[in-house]
């Protein structure tokens, strides 16, 4: 009897239900992208989560950059390399963007870099190629499983597969979804789908599901959470994070129409898939209410 009471309390605290309180002294976030400077989505919150709580954020960037050259004719000035010949570029971007995103996440905080290294052939709609074609799957899933188990991470940021979004945006959050859905309950981090937009974008949320991928469906009546780029802070709340997300940027300098996005973006938004466990939403809300509080001390001269 008393072996079955042990028993029955171990299984009680050990299930999901038990366990979806966020302790805000140990906070653990996982970004999957697709790309280095995929990250820039969430550059404000995670920017406050690892400066205002101390948070764990680490990344896994699944593509090597090399098809980022089209964009490069600065880079060529700035890197002293032809980077927009398809050649030249394929062979030196993957180290230029690395480091790129190494210095973009050190300033954001971002503790374990994790490069999977699948190629990044050229820009396209459909996730089939990648997930079927050129892209080693089984090494995916396999470095994203181990990644995803030596830690018990809180959360997953991934971009939210749109239809309009680049086919291998699609493809590593695809694959960061079908890899928490065979991680066993204990290890499962809520996965949350990041989009960024303009405070005064009245454009209704219609994603609902990625076609032919059921994986991505949202949960239904959830509204994104969201982390305000434009709060303020500083000397009479003169700043605001959208300095955070500028920084970020900047150090993407191979990739040119990464700098048109300064500025702009004043929300960035964070979607529910239903894969998640109904009852981790209050987990996420606490998340999102301790990234309005402001941390800064009022400033007078």
């Amino acid at each position: 009897m008393k072996y079955l009471l042990l028993l029955t309390l171990f299984l009680c605290f050990s299930s999901p239900i038990f366990s979806q309180k966020l302790d805000s002294t140990n906070i653990k976030v996982l970004i999957v992208i697709a790309h280095p400077d995929d990250e820039t989505g969430c550059a404000g919150a995670v920017y406050k989560l690892t400066h205002d709580y101390k948070a764990k954020v680490d990344l896994v960037c699944i593509t090597n950059g090399e098809g980022g050259y089209k964009y490069s004719t600065l880079g060529n000035e700035f890197y002293g390399i032809e980077l927009t010949d398809p050649k030249i570029g394929r062979q030196y971007l993957p180290a230029i963007r690395k480091r790129e995103l190494m210095s973009a996440g050190k300033m954001l905080g971002i503790r374990n870099f994790f490069f999977l290294d699948q190629l990044d052939d050229k820009y396209f709609l459909n996730p089939k190629a990648p997930l079927d074609t050129f892209w080693n799957i089984l090494i995916v899933k396999t470095r994203l499983t181990e990644i995803m188990s030596r830690e018990t991470y809180d959360f997953v940021f991934c971009l939210l597969p749109v239809p309009a979004t680049h086919a291998h945006h699609k493809a590593a959050t695809i694959m960061a979804l079908r890899t928490i859905k065979d991680l066993p309950e204990n290890k499962k981090p809520i996965i949350l789908g990041m989009d960024v937009r303009n405070e005064n974008d009245t454009t209704k949320q219609k994603f609902a599901v990625l076609e032919n991928y059921p994986e991505t469906k949202l949960k239904e009546n959830i509204t994104p959470f969201q982390f305000n780029r434009n709060q303020k802070f500083g000397f009479k709340n003169s700043l605001d994070y959208h300095i955070i997300a500028n920084w970020e940027i900047a150090e993407h300098k191979s990739q040119g129409t990464m700098q048109l996005a300064a500025g702009k973006g004043d929300l960035e938004l964070f979607n529910y898939f239903d894969l998640n466990n109904a009852n981790a939403i209050s987990k996420t809300n606490e998340l999102f209410r301790l990234l309005k509080i402001n941390h800064y001390p009022v400033l007078k001269y």
